[in-house]
């Protein structure tokens, strides 16, 4: 029993990166490159458990949750303000932009099983996000989500079930990588939607009181089924001819398969939505209270300034949905923010498990821990380029870089990079 109370607590982890727009990204990637992508959400899942694992321990072995190390770390001075001020830009900004698109994403499929006007089911949305959050503890919250994912991935597995995918086809497009023409960009898509820095720190607030032997099993179940519920959104995106679109990819489900299946599409779009729209206020008003509040009473669960971070990220996703537009300008404003993020937050884990002040011979990372991770900081370097790249030429209405040029310019930085943080690994470690 425990041990599934584990898996559903650690379920807030995938209903956070399983949103509308990792079902949007997956199932496009089924729909232009059928099942050859594949391999990308196997990768992904595969980082996004070695980042939250060693975010997780640093708080389960050090008592400091990420935003807490971060904040000790760079305290004090313009440099400590100026980090401390990206950071909570950088999340609670970008939980704000992205939270309108997770509400859009849950109206958008409830419509399209339901007869309803979108402004109240825009409110219906907002208002049950928001009496979770005020209502439920943090553990609370994550097995309500636990169990809606759980529903969630019951819906797109069967539909990806009754595709019927050849099964030759899924073992080379998980176990071969390719990269078909135009796939590039697709699979940095694929990627980041699932590796998110908020999720970080939503990882490590919440694992405050565990144990690692808990955290390892019920985070790594969580995160691989969460990985196999998006795998199983693209299969489901494989069905659709021509181009894609949530009400196409709806109508191909019902006349394939019946309208059930055009209804659970319908459920597991809209749940997408709403854990999403769930977790991205709890994310920054955690990442707020360790930058800020620490172990102070003030900033509790119930407390009034946490609960206004919350209900400020909820309240702008509800004010733009209601609108009916996504708000442009701050998320390229996010985009920007994550893609300088998301590299600092993956070199400053691995620099900070690795030291054995802080984490100790039994919290500090091994070699093969190493290996992997360093492969893992890599690409979100790369992915950081991407999305600063993305905002800049949106921006400023740059002409957008090819991907040789993309690929070419990330895979330089990371090199120059790789040398100062060996070496920082290096002198933590007490080599």
């Amino acid at each position: 029993m425990q041990r599934f109370l584990q898996i559903l607590f650690w379920s807030v982890i995938s209903a956070a990166f399983i949103g509308p727009g990792t079902v949007t990204t997956a199932a496009s990637s089924g729909a232009r490159f059928g099942y050859s992508l594949l391999w990308a959400l196997l990768f992904s899942t595969v980082a996004c458990l070695v980042l939250q694992e060693a975010s997780a321990r640093v708080t389960i072995v050090s008592g400091r949750t990420l935003a807490g190390a971060i904040r000790r770390r760079f305290r004090g001075g313009a440099g400590g303000v100026l980090v401390t001020a990206m950071v909570l830009g950088a999340v609670v900004l970008g939980c704000a932009a992205y939270e309108a698109g997770n509400i859009l994403g849950g109206v958008a499929g409830a419509r399209l099983g339901l007869d309803v006007p979108p402004a109240a089911l825009t409110l219906a949305t907002g208002s049950l996000a928001a009496l979770l959050l005020w209502f439920g503890s943090t553990a609370a919250v994550a097995r309500a989500l636990g169990a809606l994912v759980a529903l969630m991935g019951v819906t797109f597995l069967v539909c990806a079930f009754l595709v019927r995918p050849p099964v030759g086809e899924l073992l080379s497009g998980t176990l071969v990588p390719s990269l078909p023409s135009g796939s590039s960009l697709l699979v940095l898509g694929l990627i980041g939607t699932t590796v998110v820095p908020y999720n970080l720190f939503l990882g490590s607030g919440i694992a405050r009181g565990h144990n690692l032997g808990e955290m390892r099993f019920g985070l790594t179940v969580a995160v691989v089924l969460g990985g196999l519920i998006s795998m199983g959104v693209l299969v489901v995106g494989t069905a659709v001819a021509g181009e894609f679109g949530f009400a196409a990819l709806s109508g191909t489900l019902a006349d394939r398969l019946g309208g059930w299946a055009a209804w659970f599409f319908a459920f597991g779009l809209f749940a997408a939505g709403l854990s999403s729209a769930v977790t991205a206020p709890m994310a920054a008003a955690i990442t707020a209270r360790g930058l800020f509040g620490g172990g102070d009473v003030r900033w509790a669960e119930r407390s009034r300034r946490y609960r206004a971070v919350w209900l400020g990220v909820l309240a702008t996703g509800v004010a733009f949905g209601l609108a009916g537009v996504r708000p442009v300008p701050a998320i390229i404003a996010a985009q920007a923010l994550n893609g300088i993020l998301l590299p600092f937050v993956a070199v400053f884990l691995l620099i900070v498990v690795n030291d054995r002040v802080l984490m100790g011979d039994r919290g500090v990372n091994s070699h093969r821990s190493n290996v992997l991770m360093a492969l893992v900081v890599a690409v979100t370097i790369v992915l950081g380029i991407y999305k600063l790249a993305g905002a800049a030429t949106r921006a400023f209405g740059l002409p957008s870089l090819s991907e040789n040029a993309l690929l070419a310019i990330s895979a330089a930085l990371t090199i120059l990079l790789a040398l100062p943080v060996f070496h920082a690994v290096r002198r933590r470690r007490g080599a």
